[in-house]
């Protein structure tokens, strides 16, 4: 009995700190936006969500004790230790108890099938709200609804994919009227498609093309065999989020964005890419298409949202590295505030005063510093 109290007590307690920690995230995001928020702001609210993932995610304390990193120590949200994404494979990582979280989002499993990495929400509210002010910030900043074309599978289909929830929720929040998912059971509705802009060229009504980069190469082919070309109306956008993970190797983004302007009339100012992570909470666009409605510029390297911080760290000892200077990134995300804060990538990239651009992943050598780390994550967890 004595016990049963306790636990109740300190389940009490938790679902308070959960659900003030939430709101202060909630409250972040509403007052700043996508413009840059005060450092002593994001420093404040990144050190509370620090200590509470401190308290209660236990494999996450154990590794940031092993580092000899505390709420108590800690002077500066740049010292809170980045969990690898491999630890989101091989560790429950979880501020509030796995069976109360709503959604579970899973990698894709591609290169490991049987190890997939898990990101635990007990709500999707911040993530929801993470996921739709950068997309009107940095997608939509003309208008407030287009007609949009999805090309992979609807959150229906797919619960425990983040991408499948986001394309959703564009959908929901900014699709006109005769926006759609163009994928079935059985895969890609090519016929659908092709449909789709007919309609959109007769209308000649502005409409977005929404999908993985494979998704579009195979459009492309079948679009090539039909031996059909389209010149889509002025505003119409292509929006790739990536992961080339085809057998077309000799294949560039800058080729797809050139078959782009070919197959679709739409134009490189007009396509755009958003870098996300089934670990993260938050996306990272591509700033052109708000560039050119904003001054006319193509600004084309990648700008975060206020609440997450990307840091570029040397690929070997994993300190910082100035701008300029090539680094794999760290993502400190403040709606990460169940699992972890802060995440280490393996990808490459270089910051710049317009933001930044990336390179690719980290092999060999340059990932010496990713691996050294999941080795001690996995020491303090033994």
């Amino acid at each position: 009995m004595v016990m049963d109290m306790q636990a109740s007590q300190e389940s009490l307690e938790l679902n308070g700190q959960k659900t003030i920690i939430k709101q202060k995230v909630l409250d972040f995001i509403t007052q700043y936006g996508c413009s840059r928020a005060p450092d002593e702001a994001f420093d404040t609210l990144a050190k509370r969500i620090f200590a509470f993932q401190f308290e209660h995610n236990l494999p996450y304390r154990a590794y940031c004790m092993s580092k000899r990193v505390t709420p108590q120590t800690l002077t500066d949200w740049m010292q809170i230790p980045p969990m690898p994404v491999d630890g989101f494979k091989m560790l429950t990582l979880t501020s509030v108890p796995e069976r109360d979280c709503e959604a579970v989002f899973t990698t894709s499993g591609t290169t490991h099938p049987g190890q997939r990495g898990r990101n635990f929400h007990p709500d999707l509210e911040v993530w929801d709200e993470s996921m739709i002010v950068p997309f009107r910030h940095f997608i939509m900043p003309d208008r407030e609804r287009i007609r949009i074309a999805v090309l992979s599978p609807a959150w229906d289909m797919n619960e425990h994919s983040s991408l499948s929830r986001y394309l959703t929720r564009a959908v929901e929040q900014c699709g006109e009227e005769g926006s759609s998912f163009f994928f079935h059971e059985d895969g890609l509705d090519f016929a659908g498609v092709e449909r789709f802009l007919d309609v959109a060229v007769s209308d000649n009504a502005p409409v977005m093309l929404m999908g993985a980069s494979s998704a579009y190469l195979y459009l492309l082919d079948y679009l090539d065999k039909q031996r059909k070309t389209y010149r889509l109306a002025s505003d119409s956008r292509v929006f790739d989020t990536g992961g080339f993970k085809s057998t077309r190797t000799d294949m560039t983004v800058d080729d797809l964005y050139a078959a782009f302007a070919r197959a679709l009339g739409v134009d490189r100012s007009h396509c755009v890419n958003m870098y996300g992570m089934t670990e993260l909470s938050s996306q990272i666009y591509d700033q052109n298409i708000l560039s050119y409605y904003t001054d006319g510029s193509l600004n084309y390297s990648k700008e975060t949202p206020s609440w997450v911080r990307s840091v570029f760290l040397d690929p070997a000892t994993l300190a910082p590295v100035p701008d300029g200077e090539q680094g794999v990134i760290a993502h400190y995300d403040l709606a990460n505030w169940n699992s972890c804060l802060a995440i280490l990538t393996e990808d490459l990239g270089v910051r710049s005063s317009c933001g930044y651009t990336l390179n690719g992943r980290a092999k060999g050598a340059e990932a010496r510093g990713c691996s050294i780390t999941v080795d001690e994550v996995m020491a303090a967890n033994a």
